[in-house]
């Protein structure tokens, strides 16, 4: 059967990419604001399933974990069946699993849907960064990557306050259903994006590889969460085990197989593992300083689910006007700037906001540090995108871009699980205010200095060229 030929580079402005961009915003956007708009309702959750604070770790772990684990196996399937098939079954998984969740009954009913969320978000994460790396001419990647960056970033951060519209309300069943009609737009809008493959994926997916890696992740989350509790405690050490001997035989196989889900080889160029070590700093900072900071609003300072949604729109707002032009600033000068300076502007933002406290101003004390959270982010995220795509061949963005997002998922995993525990909350201590609030100050400073640890490596790893190097 002959190779079908390549589908030609679609230009920004053309038709051809405003359906390439509407299909893969759409999707991302499905996802990041079912991601968000959950932790703004994790007080409303709590409640109402008699939950505790591993529960609701666990209600947003549980998604994270099986997309870190299965998004490089995601990627992986595009590149051999095509990235738009693939991205399509995605797109529909999500959207049964996110009714699913709307559906749960119980603490354990609701993480199940989301572990199974997860495996649809595995699929349709990586194709929406594939896709555009695949369908763009090289010199429109950066600023596409920027317009999705940008527009999936505002269904990101509008999130909380669409969530806290629904829970206060319809209810928080309703943050899960939103998704519906994303899904069905994004589906219609698929049907026009190219399709796109690897010519030289062969050979047995590696199996063996994602199972390791999910046991490794899963038991290392297992283990920080129910740390919390009896940090000595048998199930606490066998898990501990478990993730090491796990991780140890993951690198040993994925060395030796033949088609490894992840080729190590990839980590050989500089700028790639600089982007993906930046990636893992800044996005843990950014799990970390969400998940506390709704909680903060609702729990301390009393605001109802819609006010403590509504919280974060200054940085909605830097993200709407700034992120595209970053990504074309990045393509002029390089990305090591703005990978250097964004995450130092967005950990000023979190100091300021570790000062929230009972009877803290809305605009003096939560908006400035909002607002530089969001210039901070809108710096990084394209740059660091774009950069993680061009280090790798074209014929591996599959696989970048799953790697990419696996490293920013697990990031946001571990931080979610090991924070609370690290400044000793557990049980029910999300809902006592004056326990909460203590914790609160230290969890968010070690946020902004994991931000700046992410600004130490980008300005000690990326080039100003990586953008340019291979054109």
């Amino acid at each position: 059967m002959p190779a079908r030929a390549a589908p030609e580079p679609v230009t920004l402005g053309s038709a051809p990419a405003r359906w390439v961009l509407l299909a893969t915003v759409l999707a991302s956007a499905m996802a990041l604001l079912d991601a968000t708009a959950v932790t703004v309702a994790l007080p409303a959750i709590g409640a109402d399933l008699d939950a505790s604070l591993a529960g609701l770790q666990w209600s947003i772990t549980g998604y994270t974990l099986t997309l870190a684990a299965l998004v490089l196996l995601g990627g992986a399937l595009g590149d051999r069946y095509g990235r738009r098939r693939v991205f399509v079954v995605g797109v529909a998984w999500f959207a049964v699993a996110s009714l699913l969740c709307g559906l749960s009954q119980s603490t354990g009913q609701l993480v199940a849907a989301r572990v199974l969320q997860g495996v649809g978000g595995a699929l349709l994460t990586p194709g929406s960064l594939a896709i555009i790396q695949s369908s763009f001419r090289a010199a429109d990647r950066p600023r596409a990557i920027g317009l999705w960056s940008a527009f999936g970033g505002i269904a990101g951060l509008l999130g909380p306050t669409v969530g806290g519209l629904l829970v206060d309300t319809v209810g928080w069943r309703w943050v899960f259903g939103v998704n519906a009609p994303l899904a069905v737009l994004a589906l219609l809008a698929a049907r026009h994006v190219p399709e796109s493959r690897d010519p030289a994926a062969s050979g047995r997916f590696d199996v063996t590889g994602a199972v390791l890696g999910a046991l490794a992740l899963a038991g290392l989350t297992y283990a920080l969460i129910a740390a919390g509790g009896a940090p000595s405690a048998a199930p606490v050490v066998v898990a501990t085990a478990v993730a090491a001997l796990a991780g140890a035989a993951f690198v040993v196989r994925e060395r030796q197989a033949r088609h490894p889900m992840l080729p190590l080889s990839v980590f050989a160029d500089r700028q790639f593992t600089g982007a993906n070590l930046s990636t893992l700093a800044v996005y843990a900072a950014l799990g970390g300083s969400s998940f506390f900071l709704v909680l903060q609003l609702q729990t301390v300072l009393g605001y109802d689910a819609t006010a403590a949604g509504a919280a974060m729109l200054p940085s909605t707002l830097a993200l709407v006007l700034l992120s595209a032009r970053f990504g074309a600033l990045a393509q002029r000068i390089g990305p090591r700037l703005p990978m250097t300076a964004g995450p130092l502007v967005a950990a000023s933002g979190m100091l300021l906001l570790s000062r929230v406290h009972a009877g803290s101003s809305y605009w003096a004390d939560v908006a400035p540090g909002s607002l530089l959270l969001g210039l901070g982010m809108s710096a990084v995220v394209a740059p660091l995108t774009a950069t993680v795509l061009s280090a790798a061949p074209d014929a591996l963005a599959g696989v970048a871009s799953g790697v990419n997002n696996a490293v920013a998922r697990a990031a946001q995993l571990l931080a979610v699980a090991a924070l609370p525990v690290a400044v000793g909350l557990a049980g029910d201590d999300y809902a006592r205010p004056a326990i909460f609030g203590a914790g609160y100050p230290t969890a968010m400073a070690a946020c902004a200095a994991l931000m700046g640890a992410g600004a130490a490596v980008a300005w000690l790893t990326i080039r100003q060229d990586v953008l340019h190097r291979r054109s």
